[in-house]
């Protein structure tokens, strides 16, 4: 078979890598890809958003198969270009995506079909906003409806932080059009973890339980990035959460969305705060996490291709998804000042120091003259695997030392707390 993978990022890498131990796939392809990618695929320089472009190609090169990796152009409605063109593609339609792309109608359809979440309103405008704020206090929690590449969640400690985040939101338009609509929810206390599954429809896989690290310095401090690190799975959540999960808030997503006359077809994410009420959602997500998918492939027994053209073929029911028992911690390597202004092209080396069981997932990199350079906010994902998690963190933290670029930033404290 000759597969493409849309997508140019770490989660993207970890995709590749996964679908490249395959025996069934001949050649894999990866628009536009980046260097580690190249490693294992001929990266085409298209663009994730050139959807009639990407089409041309699966048609030209006659691929088989084309796997979808970032929100966007999930959310421009590639799923449904390809099978237009007769193309077999994995991924929700545009319809189905907008459980991620607009958070106003995920929280209606939490509300509709009874799947525990945050107390919430949405705005438009923002004095109903500031004073629906100011009547609630803080902590708060301020979101930008729309697509804002994971970095569009505030989390208000004090109600001068939840004001400056709308008036960046909705007056400064910080995060374009993804923040004319906020949505404002009550601040929920627990333990975060993300679920996410395979899903066709009607059927639910879930995929082991991780748990990502947002904020990006040590013990959970500063602003929101797009995840510093992550692992999986949860010692200290069981399998009985986990199906408890599913059945109560998974299944009922996935009934509810059908019902709404968008079934979801592709991997939903499940981001979860475990409450002393149970579980509730922050927030939905319509394709594979990133950092998460860095930790979960590696882990998954089952050839990755196997479960997806089960799921475009209404046969993922009846597919066994099999897990090792083993850990994964993955370490995220970021550039200075991220997440906020950075510099890229600074050179990086010991690359070639690393290798299995650490895998280096590159997330923004580049080549010139032979040499890889960063170029991105998050640079590089470090992920180790291990008999235990303890383990699998030595060997991340012992790879992250062999790599070095000026001004590498990283957590030192990932999956700390599950000890």
């Amino acid at each position: 078979m000759k597969v493409l993978v849309v997508g140019g990022g770490g989660r993207e890498h970890a995709v590749v890598w996964k679908l490249s131990k395959s025996p069934k796939i001949k050649q894999i392809y990866c628009a536009p890809g980046n260097p580690g990618i190249a490693q294992l695929a001929k990266c085409v320089s298209i663009s994730v958003s050139e959807i009639e472009k990407l089409a041309d190609f699966a048609k030209n090169e006659q691929i088989d198969f084309t796997f979808v990796g970032p929100e966007e152009p999930l959310s421009k409605g590639i799923v449904n270009y390809f099978k237009q063109q007769g193309l077999a593609i994995y991924g929700p339609t545009k319809e189905a995506a907008l459980i991620e792309g607009s958070k106003a109608f995920a929280k209606e359809l939490m509300m509709k079909y009874h799947i525990p979440t945050a107390k919430y309103a949405a705005f438009t405008n923002y004095d109903e906003a500031l004073a629906y704020v100011r009547s609630e206090g803080a902590p708060i929690v301020i979101k930008a409806d729309g697509l804002a590449a994971g970095k569009g969640v505030i989390v208000a400690k004090k109600l001068d932080e939840a004001e400056e985040a709308l008036n960046s939101m909705m007056k400064e338009v910080t995060f374009g059009s993804a923040g004319a609509r906020v949505v404002v929810e009550e601040f929920l206390e627990g333990e975060e973890m993300t679920l996410l599954a395979f899903v066709n429809g009607t059927t639910v896989k879930p995929m082991v339980p991780a748990q990502d690290h947002k904020p990006v310095y040590d013990g959970d401090k500063g602003p929101n990035t797009g995840g510093m690190g992550t692992y999986a799975p949860l010692p200290h959540i069981d399998s009985l959460m986990v199906e408890r999960i599913v059945q109560e808030i998974v299944q009922p997503t996935v009934r509810g969305m059908a019902l709404e006359g968008c079934p979801f077809e592709g991997i939903l994410y499940t981001g979860l705060m475990l409450t002393k009420e149970g579980p509730k959602v922050i927030e939905y997500n319509a394709r594979f996490g990133d950092p998460e998918t860095q930790v979960v492939l590696p882990l998954l027994e089952t050839d990755l291709l196997d479960i997806l053209m089960a799921s475009i073929s209404s046969e993922l029911e009846n597919l066994e998804v099999k897990w090792k028992n083993k850990s994964a911690v993955c370490v995220i390597m970021s550039s200075a000042g991220y997440p906020g202004p950075y510099k890229k092209g600074q050179v990086i080396n010991g690359l070639d120091q690393v290798s299995y069981p650490t895998i280096v997932f590159h997330a923004g990199t580049s080549e010139q003259e032979g040499e890889i350079l960063t170029n991105g906010g998050r640079v590089l994902g470090i992920t180790a695997i291990g008999d235990t998690l303890k383990v699998a963190r030595q060997l991340a933290y012992q790879s992250v030392e062999k790599i070095s670029f000026t001004g590498a930033h990283y957590r030192t404290d990932i999956s700390s707390k599950a000890f």
